[in-house]
């Protein structure tokens, strides 16, 4: 999506979508994606997605798995291959490839490479940053910081440190999980950087003390 879009976008988008309650919007993880890739989306926010399923892809399924499991409130038997209908995180992001795909050729978008039209490489020259907020996100459980900072290296920092904003807002409920008004500020530095609308990184706000 356009960097001046002022929310969320891509996959994280689409997790945050998938709270407690998502089987509400379908009876399985596909039909509660296509009731969010609604066709009156505009067609930069479906190529978000696909862009980063796509980056997704370059990470082992179970990581993949991990990351989404810690930015949604799913649970573990998200990829058990019961109602979901998922038993895999590769799966579930082929899937979601694919439903965008459906979503572009439905919709009639034409003059529009899906693969090069969100920009790779995202963020590169702000990595170590990312990394380095990755690392120091301790109340964020070390096997998740982990995948996140393979994240960041195989994938881009930016989808990475979206991840890593949706980890922290669903790990937030959780001992320690607070933030300095110092480490915020350095979080909207990076959103800055990386050109995100106003209300990305203040999905975290609500977790800073003190100041």
């Amino acid at each position: 999506m356009h960097r001046t879009d002022e929310f969320d976008f891509g996959v994280t988008w689409l997790m945050s979508q998938f709270h407690e309650d998502w089987s509400h919007n379908g009876p399985t993880a596909v039909a509660a994606a296509e009731y969010h890739l609604w066709d009156e989306l505009a067609p930069d926010a479906v190529l978000a997605v696909r862009h980063d399923a796509r980056l997704l892809l370059r990470l082992p399924s179970a990581t993949i798995e991990a990351l989404w499991q810690a930015g949604t409130a799913t649970g573990p038997a998200f990829f058990s291959g019961g109602s979901t209908g998922l038993t895999s995180g590769a799966q579930w992001m082929e899937t979601l490839v694919a439903l965008c795909d459906a979503w572009l050729a439905r919709n009639a978008v034409d003059g529009v490479n899906p693969s090069t039209a969100v920009g790779a490489g995202d963020g590169e020259e702000l990595a170590d940053a990312v990394l380095a907020e990755i690392a120091e996100a301790r109340f964020v459980p070390d096997t998740v910081r982990r995948d996140l900072a393979e994240c960041a290296r195989q994938c881009t920092p930016d989808l990475a440190f979206r991840l890593l904003l949706r980890a922290m807002a669903q790990a937030g409920t959780g001992p320690g999980a607070e933030l300095s008004p110092e480490r915020y500020a350095r979080l909207e530095q990076l959103g800055s950087a990386l050109h995100y609308g106003e209300f990305v990184v203040s999905e975290v706000r609500h977790l800073v003390t003190g100041g």
